[in-house]
C-alpha cells in the first residue's frame, strides 16, 4: 500500500528562470484542488537544512504567474552536498509532516534531488528550470521560450546600430555547454553567423563567412556567439582576430549576460510551467518518484532523473542547415 502523502514542499534551486513563479503557482494550487498541504521552502536546498518553511496555499501565489525570478528565492548550498546536510533538510522536512517534494530547478538540482531520494527513500519530483534548454527528456526548460524572445528583442535594437555604423557585433548569449540559444536566435535575428559549442566552426571558417558576406555587399554584420563556443578563449579575443584580419570592419561586443534570465516570462512559459506543475503533483499522488516531468512531442512525460541528469540533448541538425542557407 502506498504511503499517503499529506503535504507537498516545493523549492526552486540554482539560477533563477522566468516561470519558476508560475511552476509554484501551479503545484501549490494543484496541491490545494487534490486538498493536500503545501509548504514553500526559502533559498532551496539551504532553506531546507535551516528549515526556512512557510505554509502556501491558492492565495499565497495571487498576481505571481507573469513575474520573473522566484519568490522562493534560490541558492546554491554546499552544505546540502555533505550527509550531514542532507541529515538536518530531512530531519526539517519529518518535523513539518512534509511527505515529499518538488524541486524546480536544473541538472544540479535534480543531482541533489536523486541523492536524497536514494539515502531516504523521500520521494520527489523535478520540473526543469533553466534557460539554457539543456536537460534532457523535455524539448522545452522554463524560461527557454522567454530567453528566445528577449534575446532577439536585443539583437534586432543592435543592428539598427550595426547598420547604422556599418559595424561588425559579436552578441554573446547564454549557454556554456549548449548552443540552443544561440542557434534559434541567431536564425530569428537573421545573424550572417552563429558559434555554438556544438559546431567547431573554426578561425578560417569564421573570416571566410565574413568576407563572402562583405562581399556580397553586406555593410554590416551579427555574428551570435554562444558563451561556451571554442573557437576562442573569450568574445573579446574573437573581436581582436578579426579586427587585425580585417580592419575595414568597425568590431564591437555586446555580452547579454543575465538579463537573458529575468523579465516577465512569456504565455508558452506560463502554459509550460503549469502543465508541469499539474504533473509533479499528481504523479507524486499517484505513487511515483524520483522523476522529471518534461514536454515531450508536445505531451507531459516524466524521465527519471538519472536519465535527466545523465542525458545529452542534441542541436537541431536542421536548424544548423537552415542557418547555413539563410547566412547567404
Amino acid at each position: 500500500m502506498l504511503p499517503k502523502i499529506n503535504k507537498i514542499g516545493v523549492l526552486t534551486s540554482g539560477g533563477d528562470s522566468p516561470g519558476m513563479n508560475a511552476a509554484i503557482r501551479s503545484v501549490v494550487r494543484t496541491c490545494a484542488f487534490h486538498s493536500i498541504e503545501c509548504i514553500g521552502i526559502y533559498r532551496g536546498y539551504q532553506g531546507m537544512i535551516e528549515g526556512d518553511f512557510k505554509e502556501m496555499g491558492p492565495r499565497s501565489v495571487n498576481n505571481i504567474v507573469n513575474k520573473g525570478g522566484t519568490i522562493l528565492k534560490s541558492a546554491r548550498s554546499k552544505e546540502f552536498m555533505t550527509a550531514e546536510g542532507r541529515k538536518k533538510a530531512f530531519d526539517n522536512l519529518k518535523k513539518a509532516g512534509v511527505d515529499a517534494l518538488v524541486v524546480i530547478g536544473g541538472d544540479g538540482s535534480f543531482t541533489g534531488a536523486e541523492v536524497f531520494n536514494k539515502e531516504y527513500g523521500f520521494p520527489v519530483m523535478g520540473i526543469p528550470g533553466t534557460i539554457d534548454n539543456d536537460i534532457f527528456g523535455t524539448s522545452h526548460t522554463l524560461g527557454y521560450d522567454t530567453a528566445l524572445n528577449t534575446v532577439v528583442e536585443v539583437i534586432d535594437k543592435i543592428r539598427d546600430t550595426a547598420i547604422s555604423h556599418n559595424r561588425l557585433f559579436f552578441v554573446e548569449v547564454m549557454g556554456r555547454d549548449a548552443g540552443h540559444i544561440a542557434l534559434n536566435t541567431g536564425i530569428g535575428a537573421g545573424a550572417e553567423e552563429i558559434l555554438i559549442p556544438e559546431e567547431d566552426l573554426g578561425l578560417e571558417r569564421l573570416l571566410e563567412s565574413l568576407k563572402k558576406s562583405k562581399e556580397s555587399g553586406k555593410s554590416s554584420s551579427i555574428v551570435v556567439v554562444a558563451e561556451g563556443d571554442k573557437i576562442g578563449k573569450t568574445v573579446f579575443e574573437l573581436k581582436d582576430y578579426v579586427e587585425e584580419n580585417m580592419p575595414e570592419y568597425d568590431v564591437r561586443v555586446s555580452v547579454l549576460g543575465h538579463m537573458q534570465r529575468g523579465g516577465s516570462p512569456s504565455c508558452f512559459d506560463r502554459v509550460l510551467a503549469s502543465r508541469l506543475g499539474v504533473k509533479a503533483v499528481e504523479s507524486i499522488l499517484e505513487g511515483k518518484s524520483n522523476f522529471m516531468v518534461g514536454l515531450l512531442n508536445d505531451k507531459v512525460a516524466l524521465t527519471p532523473l538519472e536519465q535527466a541528469i545523465k542525458g545529452h540533448t542534441e542541436i537541431d541538425k536542421e536548424l544548423l542547415r537552415v542557418s547555413d542557407i539563410m547566412s547567404t
